[in-house]
């Protein structure tokens, strides 16, 4: 008897299957079928780091800024408002005013111009590139166009500002028209991108986790029932609690473009 070797079972006298390619250093069992051969080697799972979870995303901190490339919706219309900050704040201030003036959705620029106005009006920042709003558009169409594509960050931007739009300046036409306003309010000033931001802060809050989106969702909210409250632009602060609304109303919406 042959004594057997630090393999075990395998024996150093046995003899392959005809035509059986056998690597070197592998040794088969007579009478055994359908061994693992050389092509048949057994593969081996990869271990995955200690901690880490299978489709998991990485956050990385320059994802929350727009790129060209990553969200080219995002950086291109914060590069246009950036030109217009740069414009409203060095153009001397008469011009400064027209050119806010004839973007404005007053009553009379709606019934006249209605397409150019919804557009102009958007292309400004209450405030300058500082101003709260500029800073949360930034943060939160970059957010929401990785999530669902640039078109569709638009389309829920520009739904939000249009219908927080109609939403605060037909009410103004009508009570014009009735006599409970006087005509000047047919051209109020009102320009800005806050009403679309916060459709967008809306629509972000359903694609988030709920420990994130929910609190975003009541902060935000909470700071829009605060300047209601305050009762300092009374038309402007239901625009934006209306606006926030419509981005709520996109969930069902969003989620599926997600999925997608």
């Amino acid at each position: 008897m042959e004594r057997a070797d630090v393999l075990g079972d395998v024996t150093t006298g046995s003899a392959a299957p005809s035509g059986a390619l056998v690597a070197e250093g592998v040794r088969l069992l007579d009478g055994m079928p359908r061994q693992r051969g050389p092509a048949e080697a057994v593969s081996v799972r990869p271990v995955a780091p200690e901690g880490a979870r299978p489709g998991r995303r990485v956050l990385r901190p320059w994802h929350l800024l727009p790129t060209p490339t990553g969200t080219p919706f995002t950086f291109t219309f914060a590069a246009v408002l950036l030109v217009t900050a740069f414009v409203a704040e060095h153009a001397d201030p008469a011009l400064a005013h027209a050119l806010h003036q004839g973007s404005s959705t007053d009553v009379a620029h709606l019934l006249r111009t209605p397409v150019f106005v919804l557009v102009a009006s958007a292309l400004w920042v209450v405030g300058g590139v500082t101003s709260p709003y500029a800073v949360v558009l930034l943060l939160v169409l970059t957010a929401l166009e990785r999530r669902i594509g640039g078109l569709r960050t638009a389309g829920v931007f520009a739904l939000g500002h249009v219908l927080a739009t109609l939403a605060t300046e037909v009410p103004v036409g009508l009570a014009v028209l009735v006599g409970w306003l006087p005509e000047s309010s047919l051209h109020r000033l009102d320009y800005g991108v806050s009403f679309g931001v916060a459709a967008s802060v809306g629509a972000l809050a359903g694609l988030l986790r709920p420990w994130l989106g929910w609190p975003l969702l009541l902060v935000f909210g909470g700071m829009l029932v605060q300047d209601l409250i305050a009762y300092t632009d009374p038309m402007t602060n239901w625009g934006h609690v209306m606006a926030l609304a419509i981005g709520v109303a996109t969930w069902p919406w969003v989620r599926r473009w997600r999925r997608a």
